[in-house]
């Protein structure tokens, strides 16, 4: 599915590079998977001998079933040279990694998704009235059987990128402030002060985190491309060049007959 309707953000440059950005995750592999296969299709035929850029923006893990072959596929990504890939953190992947520093403080996370990420990996979450040696037995479980491999890409996952005229990052940015001296926790979690503000930024904004429909949000300065996967079904992504930008989306339930790039 190809969206190309309606406003479209400022006609930015990325000096002649073809950037992929894909929206949250959030555990759904199947979509993830289709998404890149059209991804796939698409920069077959417009690469022309560049090296596709693919920008994920933050938050595989939590809400969907399947977080731990969301992160194996991820792994598997990182190692293809024929592409140049970027994995931003997300607020759910700072969530997970607090939960592996300091489980019995893991409360919040695993009611807003992180349980599912444990039974994704074959741990049992503890009960929200669970003591600290239940988190702590649960976080111990959890290393001993999440890859080598994906805790070290948690670990390695970079806060914002920048090509071109465009600024990906997870959650957005503090209006006012210049990219270089941005917090972290508002790349990861701001909503309110960024989405309800109409802009210019220093860049135009590519970010997930915020969604309101099966829609990406689309204003002049700002792309935001997370789509609520995990309950619409549909997972979004934007090709971006120098001076266009089109939406490609997966949907749940859709048949897509390409090879697939992630088993």
């Amino acid at each position: 599915m190809v969206v190309t309707e309606g406003p479209q953000p400022a006609a930015g440059k990325v000096g002649g590079e073809l950037v992929y950005a894909i929206g949250d995750v959030h555990g759904c592999y199947e979509l993830m998977k289709d998404v890149l296969a059209r991804l796939a299709a698409d920069y077959a035929e417009r690469a022309q001998g560049r090296r596709p850029i693919l920008v994920f923006l933050g938050d595989y893990v939590d809400r969907g079933p399947h977080s731990a072959r969301v992160m194996e596929a991820l792994v598997w990504l990182q190692r293809r040279g024929d592409l140049e890939i970027h994995f931003l953190k997300g607020n759910h992947e700072q969530a997970l990694l607090e939960f592996l520093d300091a489980p019995e403080r893991g409360g919040p996370w695993i009611g807003f998704g992180g349980a599912e990420t444990l039974l994704s990996y074959g741990v049992e979450p503890p009960a929200a009235e669970a003591g600290a040696e239940a988190y702590l037995q649960a976080r111990d479980e959890l290393l001993e059987r999440m890859p080598a491999s994906h805790l070290r890409l948690l670990q390695q996952l970079e806060t914002m990128v920048v090509i071109g005229d465009y600024a990906f990052v997870h959650a957005g940015v503090r209006p006012g402030a210049p990219l270089a001296e941005q917090a972290e926790n508002d790349l990861m979690w701001i909503r309110r002060g960024f989405v309800d503000q109409p802009g210019p930024f220093e860049k135009v904004i590519v970010h997930g985190h915020t969604w309101l429909s099966e829609q990406p949000q689309i204003t002049e300065h700002r792309l935001g491309l997370d789509t609520g996967g995990y309950a619409t079904g549909v997972l979004t992504a934007a090709r971006i060049e120098d001076g266009e930008f089109e939406i490609l989306q997966a949907k749940r339930g859709d048949v897509w007959a390409p090879e697939q790039i992630v088993a």
